[in-house]
Formats: structure tokens, sequence, C-alpha cells
């Protein structure tokens, strides 16, 4: 779109979505037998095994006791306790727990912009919205903004048109020395109605109203008419700081603690690739397991998706943040977001040291 609101590129394609809350309460359906509207919960099926996911525990300590790993923590109680294991994985998201403790210098980085993000009822939007939104995977740019939105199931993972939701997108540049000495303006933007402020990540729902207004303003001065009304009519608004965080390596402890997709990598929303990469890391790591793959091979598979992935994600996010780029460069960009894994070719570079 440009900012009248009217299309100026058009491309046709199959793009398939989905929702966190649809795919968190599947996950949970299938691991601890939680219910919800989303899905029914499966008979327990034992047979490859038996899963316990455990509430309210912190890691705080990780150490070798001789051909195993001890794992310490404390439960929001205030118990403390160890567990040991014969294999450890940090799958704890780009502010891992596992990776601060074994790689303390590697944290998050603030990129110099974030992601403003809603949604918005399909049926409460205005029509002129709809026929932008609605079967379709909208963007607008301009320098320092890129928006984009698309729909998502709505509640219980409804399919039904106008019961759907318009997710949108929204990274605007916020320039700030670092998550522990934000500028005012970056402290304003991640502060809480209750006045507490946020690093990374503002809960929706907790977003300062006053704060959204100005947004609000913003929204209508410099984007299309359309998706100034989805900033400005979303509900429960959310704030997510655009930070970069990768580790070295995949492996400590002579290979007992390893650590896998976002823990691994952090990858930039931009690349639309963290999900993929949880799931490959997974899938590898479970080939190597079962011999299906050498343990080199699944190194120089896991930290060459990790490794490229993410320099993607911060070469799109520079370029459509901080370049005034023509149409055609941001189309490009959309297009080399998800090449599939088999086309890849890790460079030197992202496969780097396998000892």
């Amino acid at each position: 779109m440009n900012q009248d609101g009217e299309i100026i590129h058009k491309e046709d394609m199959i793009q398939n979505m989905t929702s966190w809350d649809l795919v968190y309460y599947i996950l949970r359906a299938n691991v601890d037998g939680v219910e919800s509207g989303y899905c029914t919960v499966p008979e327990e099926d034992r047979s490859n095994g038996r899963l316990k996911h455990l509430h309210g525990h912190k890691v705080t300590g990780i150490e070798e006791q001789g051909d195993k790993v001890a794992v310490h923590y404390t439960t929001t109680e205030g118990t403390k306790g160890t567990m040991e294991a014969d294999l450890v994985i940090g799958a704890d998201g780009p502010s891992s727990t596992i990776r601060s403790l074994l790689t303390p210098y590697v944290s998050r980085k603030l990129a110099g912009y974030v992601a403003l993000r809603g949604t918005v009822l399909e049926e409460e939007a205005s029509s002129a919205a709809r026929r932008a939104f609605s079967e379709r995977f909208t963007f607008f740019h301009r320098k320092g903004i890129q928006i984009l939105a698309y729909l998502i199931p709505g509640e219980n993972g409804t399919l039904e048109p106008g019961k759907r939701l318009i997710n949108f997108v929204y990274y605007t540049n916020f320039p700030s020395p670092s998550l522990e000495d934000p500028s005012p303006e970056f402290r304003e933007l991640m502060t809480d109605v209750d006045g507490q402020y946020h690093r990374i990540t503002m809960p929706p729902g907790k977003t300062d109203p006053k704060v959204w207004a100005k947004q609000c303003d913003i929204a209508k001065e410099l984007l299309p008419p359309q998706f100034a009304e989805l900033v400005c009519t979303t509900k429960k608004p959310f704030i997510q700081a655009i930070t970069d965080a990768i580790s070295p390596t995949n492996e400590f402890l002579n290979g007992r603690v390893i650590l896998l997709g976002d823990a691994l990598a952090g990858l930039r929303p931009h690349t639309s690739a963290g999900t993929s990469q949880a799931l490959f890391h997974a899938m590898i790591l479970a080939d190597m397991i079962e011999g299906k793959v050498s343990r080199k091979e699944w190194k120089k598979q896991s930290l060459g998706f990790a490794r490229t992935m993410q320099q993607r994600g911060v070469d799109m996010g520079d370029r459509s943040q901080f370049r005034d780029l023509p149409l055609e460069e941001h189309v490009k960009d959309r297009n080399m977001a998800s090449i599939p894994r088999e086309k890849e070719v890790w460079p030197e570079w992202a496969v780097g040291d396998l000892s």
C-alpha cells in the first residue's frame, strides 16, 4: 500500500496463518492435559515415553556430577531442589536462563526499534479495513517504519469470517542506549499503566493509554488510514523491543547441555523463522540421538541454521528500518525470508569452528 491506502503492488501466493494461543493450547492439551475450547484432550499414550511439565520452577544453576548434570532450581513457593539428568536441553527462549548461566557475557542487545502489536476483531473493523486485510497479507513501508497485517484464528481457534482477528505488527524506530540504561522515550513507551518499566515486552493490556494515544496520533499522520485504524482501535496492544542475541556454540559441559531454538539464536521477527528454527533443531536433535546423523553434522546444521537466519534477520531489519529503499527491495526481502532448508548452503562464517 501507499500512504493513501491504495494498492501499489500485489503478488498472488498461498499464505497459511495461525495464532500463538491456538498453538499453545494444542501443546498444553497434548503435554499435560489442559482443557480448553481450542481442542479436545487426547488419551494419554505412554508408548513413546512420559512427559512431565513442572510449573513455577526457575533454574538457578547447572553443574556436572560424574556422567550426569545436576540442575538446581527454586520454585515460586521458595522451595529449592536439584534434578539429575543425562541431557539438559535449553529451549527457554531468547532470554534463556540456561544460556545466561553458561555464557553470562551473551545478552540481548537493542536493535534500535520496537514492534507495536495488537489485534482487531474482523467484524468490528470498517469495510475499508476488511477489504485491505481480509484474505490478504498487507504491508506498508516508509523510512523508519514497516507495518503489516493478516488474519489469524479467533476465539477458540474459529475460522468463521467476521470472528477471525486482524493481527498487525508495526515496526517503528525507538533508539535507546541499552535495556538497562533506556532513553527517556523508550522508558516512557515501556512503562506500564502501573508505573512498572518492562525491559523487553509490554504484556497485552498493560500499555499506558496515554502512551498509546501518542502512538495513535503518529499512526494517523504517517500510516495508511486502514492501518491507522488498527492501531487506534486495538483493545489490548502490546509492545516488543526488537533485540539480537546469539550464543557462540550450542553445546556445553561435554555435550551434556545443549541449546536450541531462540535460546541459541533469538531471531528478529522479519524472518518469520523462529518456529521453523525450533522445529528444525528439535528434529535434527532427534535424528542425532537416534544415530541417523553424526554429532558433527547435527552441530553443523543446527549452528548453520541459527547463524544464517540470525544474520538474515539483522540484515532485513536494518534495511527496513534504517534505509530508504524502493518498493522492489522490500519485496525482495520478504521473498528471501523463508528459503527452504534444503536450498540453503551454509557459508563458512555461519558454521564457524565445530571443534
